[in-house]
This record gives C-alpha cells, sequence and structure tokens, in this order.
C-alpha cells in the first residue's frame, strides 16, 4: 500500500508528503488553483504566460540561464504546464538533491521579477507556442471541441489565450493576477520519492515561509446549455482530417465517473477496444483513434478523437455513432468489460513507478477536490464498475442534445447535421 501524508499550516499552505525509499529520484510539485478557468475575457492566457515568466528570473537568480543552468547542473528534469483550473512547476533529480530543488521551485513560484524586457521578448515565444499549437491540427481540434462545448465561457476559452491579448497584457495584470491567485490557501507542494520525512517537512516550511497568504479570488461556474448536435468544421489543406466527437457527461464529484472511465476505455482505450478494432483495423480508415473521459470540478465529457482519411469522414463518424448506440441500447460484454477493467487498473498502478507520477496522482486530486482517494481506492472503484452502470452513464450522455464534434480539415462546406444524431 502506498503511503502518504497530508499536513495544512496555518496559514493554509498544503503539503503532502508520499516516500518511495527504493527511489533513486525525489519529486517537488507545486500546484497553484490558478488557470484559465480563473481568468475574464481581457486577460485569457495570463495564467499561461505567468507561468513562462516564473522561468525569466527572479530576485535570487535574476535571469533565465541562472535558473536553466542550475537545473541542469543537477541533471535534473524541470518544467511547468498551466490548465483549465491549475498550474504546476515541478523539479525531478537525483533524491540527494532535495533541497536545491525545493530552494530552485520555490524561488521560481515566490519571486518571479516580471522583467519589463523579460515580459516583451516572452510574448513572442508565447505567441510561437499558440502557432505551433494551431500548426498542429491533431492538438488544436482539441482547442475546437472544447470551444464547441462550452462556447464564450471560460471552460470553452484557449487556455493559451489569442494573440491581440497576449501583445497587450502589461507588467501590472501579472502583479495584481499572482496576488490574487498565488496565495498560501490555494497551494499545494507534492513530494514524492525517497527523503526523509521530517527533515522534507521542516525544509517546506522554510522555503515557503513568505507565502503570501489572503482571500482568493474564485472562478465562475460553468453553464451548460445544449438543446441539439453542434458541430465547429475549420478548413484547412491538409493530408488528414482531425476529429474529436463526444458528448457532455459529469464533473469529478461524481460516482458515475468510474462507469465512465470503464466505458471510454472499452470504445477507445487500447488496441483491443471497439473503435481501434472497428475504424483502424476493419475499415483501414484512421493510424490513431482513441476514447476517453475528462473531469473537472464542475463539468465533464467523454470524447474520441482521431486522424481520419477525408474522403471516409462521414464513415468514421457514423461508425463511432453506431458504437454510442450499441451500448446504449444492447451494454457491453462480460469479457470487454473484465479486459477494460483489468486494463484501466494495470495502467493506473504503472503510475506509481516513478516518483513525477505519484506526485502527480495525489497533487492533481487534492488540487482540484481537497481530497485524495488511495491508490487501492480507486482500483476498488473500478473494478466494481458493473454493466448495468456502464449502460446507464450511456443512456444518460449518448443523447442528441449532447452530442459535440470539432474537425479540422479540408471541408469548406460540408454539413454535418443529417449525420450527427443518435
Amino acid at each position: 500500500m502506498q503511503a502518504f501524508k497530508k499536513y495544512t499550516l496555518d496559514n493554509g499552505l498544503r503539503i503532502i508528503l508520499a516516500p518511495q525509499p527504493t527511489s533513486l529520484a525525489a519529486t517537488v510539485l507545486v500546484l497553484v488553483e490558478a488557470g484559465s478557468k480563473y481568468e475574464t475575457k481581457e486577460i485569457n492566457g495570463l495564467s499561461h504566460f505567468l507561468e513562462h515568466m516564473c522561468f525569466q528570473g527572479t530576485k535570487k537568480r535574476p535571469r533565465q540561464i541562472d535558473i536553466g543552468s542550475e537545473l541542469d547542473s543537477l541533471g535534473a528534469e524541470s518544467n511547468a504546464f498551466t490548465a483549465q483550473e491549475y498550474t504546476g512547476y515541478w523539479i525531478k533529480a537525483n533524491a540527494k538533491n532535495l533541497e536545491k530543488s525545493l530552494d530552485i521551485v520555490s524561488d521560481m513560484y515566490l519571486n518571479p521579477v516580471f522583467g519589463l524586457e523579460e515580459i516583451d521578448k516572452e510574448r513572442g515565444v508565447i505567441i510561437e507556442e499558440l502557432n505551433m499549437y494551431r500548426d498542429t491540427p491533431a492538438r488544436h481540434v482539441v482547442d475546437l471541441f472544447m470551444n464547441v462545448l462550452y462556447g464564450d465561457q471560460p471552460a470553452g476559452w484557449d487556455i493559451g489565450g489569442s494573440k491581440e491579448v497576449i501583445n497587450v497584457l502589461k507588467r501590472d495584470d501579472f502583479l495584481k493576477y499572482r496576488d490574487t491567485h498565488y496565495l498560501a490557501n490555494s497551494t499545494l507542494v507534492v513530494v514524492a520519492g525517497a527523503f526523509d520525512e521530517a527533515e522534507t517537512l521542516a525544509k517546506i516550511k522554510t522555503y515557503f515561509s513568505d507565502i503570501k497568504t489572503g482571500v482568493k479570488s474564485q472562478k465562475i461556474k460553468t453553464i451548460e446549455n445544449q438543446a441539439k448536435p453542434a458541430a465547429l468544421v475549420q478548413f484547412k489543406e491538409s493530408d488528414q482530417s482531425h476529429l474529436v466527437l463526444g458528448a457532455r457527461a459529469f464533473d469529478i464529484f461524481d460516482d458515475r465517473r468510474f462507469a465512465l472511465q470503464v466505458l471510454g476505455d472499452i470504445l477507445g482505450g487500447s488496441m483491443s477496444s471497439r473503435l481501434f478494432q472497428k475504424v483502424r483495423t476493419e475499415m483501414g480508415a484512421a493510424y490513431y483513434i482513441s476514447a476517453s473521459s475528462d473531469f473537472f470540478s464542475d463539468h465533464g465529457f467523454l470524447a474520441v478523437n482521431a486522424g481520419v482519411d477525408h474522403k471516409k469522414i462521414d464513415a468514421v463518424v457514423k461508425a463511432v455513432l453506431e458504437e454510442f448506440i450499441d451500448i446504449k441500447e444492447k451494454g457491453v460484454s462480460p469479457k470487454e468489460l473484465r479486459r477494460s477493467k483489468d486494463h484501466l487498473s494495470g495502467s493506473l498502478a504503472l503510475n506509481f513507478e516513478t516518483s513525477d507520477e505519484i506526485a502527480s496522482f495525489y497533487g492533481g486530486q487534492e488540487i482540484i477536490k481537497r481530497e485524495i482517494s488511495s491508490l487501492e481506492d480507486l482500483l476498488e472503484k473500478i473494478q466494481s464498475v458493473s454493466a448495468e452502470e456502464i449502460q446507464a452513464v450511456a443512456r444518460d450522455i449518448f443523447k442528441n442534445e449532447k452530442l459535440n464534434l470539432a474537425l479540422i480539415g479540408p471541408f469548406k462546406d460540408k454539413n454535418f447535421s443529417d449525420i450527427l444524431k443518435l
């Protein structure tokens, strides 16, 4: 059984320690309740831009090269990421260098200088990142899917923002946003790997002693509003069409999420899944096709992702919808139910081989739910899912008024309304 301990300091800072004595590494992960869903339209993309700026210089390490060279000297892996509901900063290094990792990541998190010259330079980097994603249709179609699902509200906006907003953000925007969100009671420090618990706890308290306190600004609740199937098609001359076809579901607090996870795996979680066998093996219409569920604090969905032959786009959409209908009407077989539950369980257990995955496992749960389920508990929940529960979820979400399609390909006037229905 994987053990972990959670501490909440008087100022509200949360700490999770997940020892892994046999590991050669230790990971420090700092998560904060700040992401694109905490933004307004006028500053959309600021959470992500701010994340970049934390690598561009601190009071102790004033230049990006000062941070980068120190990390390189440790042989460390380090990065950061921005999501809808949180931002994360992490360093994974040899366990003997844990204190140095804490020193660096806390300095980046607490003491960024937001130099005017560096902000202007990083604008170009951010815009090139946005260009890269927009030139990668398999990635960009996911953004379009979120937009068709949720429209003009934070859940439907691009996490990276727009070029127009990135180009006008000012230093005061960074300072104001950071003072509003980067606070002790919205921050979580996770350490996983090989370390002395008492010593590490004391070091975290020391390195994060200057973290600000205050009243955290909250995000606006996501509005679900849909009466009929919706589609968003973006024209692009390409050798392959990329699509995401899915259905609205429910949030991370809903107990039905385990049945939805198994349903997603049955549809497209592996090479033996229904859609892989149908669309790739039988139809030869796609190189990649997968299905999975995604859950947030106040919304969620199941989605099928695929890269498809232009000429077979209608056939693939129909094939996916046929599988939706089949599970809704006929349910799933005992054999595929057992295979998918074991596949999910095995994949989840494999995540506990490395310190960074362990940190993400505990941190990801705590930052959204403010509670943590153990690996054993989650495995039990997955294994207890019944065929009846899966069919009930399928009947609930596979409805015309919950269907959504995003597509990038060489289609200017194509209308999918005639086939986008159950």
